[in-house]
């Protein structure tokens, strides 16, 4: 089912606040991915550029992990109203 608000947006909505946070996350993640390939393939044209960098994408892997958690964490509950 996709993820679709279809009445006015109110911002107290639990579902409009649980799709901002899907969305956040999204963009989270999109960064992580673009940021790190593009690192990484540098590193790999240019050997021992930043040698710091593993530890780099592994802190933000694990932010990013954590960020999934918060949004899975945070959806609310499923109403038994669904048509």
């Amino acid at each position: 089912m996709p993820l679709v608000i279809t009445r006015p947006p109110d911002p107290s909505d639990p579902e409009y606040q649980h799709l901002e946070r899907l969305i956040n996350f999204a963009v989270h993640a999109a960064a992580f991915a673009s940021f790190n390939s593009g690192l990484w393939v540098w590193r790999g044209l240019h050997p021992g550029f930043f040698p710091q960098l593993g530890w780099l994408s592994g802190i933000w892997a694990v932010v990013l992990l954590i960020h999934l958690l918060v949004v899975v964490r945070l959806r609310p509950a499923r109403s038994t109203e669904e048509s």
